[in-house]
């Protein structure tokens, strides 16, 4: 007779899911780590900025001339394409895979695609249609309006491509992968610096196409982008694979998108037509004036990308504690995130401000436009701080599908700069009066953003 061993009644062993370190490592070290693969794009993009000038500049005046022109437009195409609608991908992406619903984050990757193709399309059309008219009424005539528009058609008939670039990084930013998306811009800066420089100015025995060259340049490196980006993310390699097989169209996903996104559209339109409007009352002041406050506020424009890297890396990390139910987590990622970007980019404000010739020196050794840049970042710089915190908690608002409360504080900045400087322009007020108000704007808008984002409820 044999004795049977005793019967093992303990329950299985169920393996655990995966935990999702977005959810649960500490913020701040998480925060820089996402932060920096960002900051490193960003500054090959404004390589490609000063690239491209150089180019131009060797074309003539003339293009240089057209390029002022056509700039704002391909601003405020950048802006829309990879910081408002892009982080509405994000931020709709990162909830869902924060509720664990990756069918549903994949499904709506290819809603976002479908909306991105539409928004070149849209772009590509109005600018092919009625360039012409924009750069006339901002007072482009003769071979000035001709360079403007050689440029201007090439560029945005690939506006598809760049949508399609912006949108599909922030797809996988909204996984909380940095890096790919930061390689690819790098790798699409390079091929446009490249292809730009050959085509623009006729080098390697290439013909010389002038300012439509330039532009070619842009146009093939985001086409190149949009590809791989596109067969990244139907290759498998990425956290989220496309599907296109049984996919349908569903309302619902454009609206999870399109009411972050569309709703974000409103800040770069704010952000050009304050740039605009402030840029024609000073124009009354004298070329001096207006070079010196271009020369301070390009400063501005070149710490933006700071903001932008913890900004944009605070969107997968708000959005999936706010899809997992983490609401506490989501306002302390924001808080951080903000406070970060605050202390780095103003201490920069507050050491120009201190010593304005430590920039200004850089580009000119005229007295007058010295005098002006220097006196622009005295009056401005100390409130770079609430600048880059207004902007990087714009972007953790997206996270949290909460952005009403920051665009109110960009359209309050706005009505500052534009109402109040014109005011003080009809009044004869002197220049200094203009830099201090864009200061207190700068400090309206930080601290509106703060506040609403103190006073929003993210839990409904």
């Amino acid at each position: 007779m044999t004795i049977d061993a005793p019967l093992d009644i303990r329950p299985a062993v169920i393996p655990s899911a995966p935990t999702n370190a977005l959810l649960t490592s500490p913020i701040l070290p998480t925060l820089l780590k996402l932060a920096l693969p960002n900051a490193i794009a960003m500054v090959g993009t404004t390589l490609v900025a000063v690239a491209e000038t150089s180019y131009i500049g060797q074309l003539g005046t003339e293009p240089l001339a057209g390029i002022a022109l056509v700039f704002p437009f391909v601003m405020l195409t950048q802006m829309m394409s990879a910081g408002a609608m892009g982080g509405g991908v994000s931020s709709a992406i990162s909830r869902a895979l924060g509720a664990g619903n990756r069918d549903r984050a994949a499904t709506l990757a290819l809603h976002a695609a479908m909306i991105g193709a539409c928004a070149g399309l849209f772009f590509t059309v109005m600018m092919l249609a009625f360039g012409r008219t924009f750069y006339t009424l901002m007072g482009g005539r003769g071979g000035v309006l001709d360079e403007a528009l050689q440029y201007s058609h090439v560029l945005f008939a690939g506006a598809i491509s760049i949508w399609l670039v912006n949108t599909l990084a922030s797809v996988v930013r909204g996984t909380g992968d940095m890096r790919i998306p930061s390689v690819t811009l790098i790798g699409t800066a390079v091929v446009q610096i490249a292809v730009g420089g050959a085509l623009g100015l006729g080098l390697f025995g290439l013909p010389k196409l002038g300012m439509g060259g330039v532009a070619a340049g842009q146009f093939a490196a985001f086409t190149l982008g949009a590809l791989f980006l596109a067969w990244y993310l139907l290759s498998g390699q990425s956290r989220l694979t496309l599907k296109l097989k049984g996919f349908k169209f569903q309302r619902d996903m454009f609206f999870d998108i399109l009411r972050v996104g569309a709703v974000s559209c409103l800040s770069p339109l704010q952000t050009v037509l304050t740039v605009l409007i402030f840029t024609k009352i000073l124009a009354g002041y004298g070329t001096e004036t207006l070079a010196g406050y271009g020369m301070g506020s390009r400063l501005e424009f070149l710490l933006i990308p700071i903001s932008f890297a913890f900004g944009v890396a605070s969107v997968p990390m708000v959005g999936m504690a706010m899809g997992a139910g983490l609401v506490s987590r989501a306002r302390q990622v924001a808080w951080i995130a903000g406070a970060a970007s605050a202390i780095t980019v103003g201490a920069i404000g507050l050491i120009v401000a201190v010593m304005p010739s430590l920039w200004v020196s850089m580009f000119t050794s005229d007295a007058g436009v010295t005098a002006a840049a220097s006196s622009y970042l005295v009056w401005a710089g100390p409130a770079f701080a609430f600048f880059g915190m207004g902007v990087c908690l714009y972007f953790s608002s997206q996270g949290a599908a909460k952005v009403g409360g920051p665009v109110i504080a960009g359209t309050a900045r706005l009505l500052i700069v534009g109402g109040g400087g014109w005011l003080q322009a009809s009044m004869g007020a002197p220049a200094w009066t203009l830099f201090a108000l864009v200061g207190v704007a700068m400090v309206v808008y930080g601290l509106g953003t703060a506040l609403s984002i103190r006073l929003t409820d993210w839990s409904k």
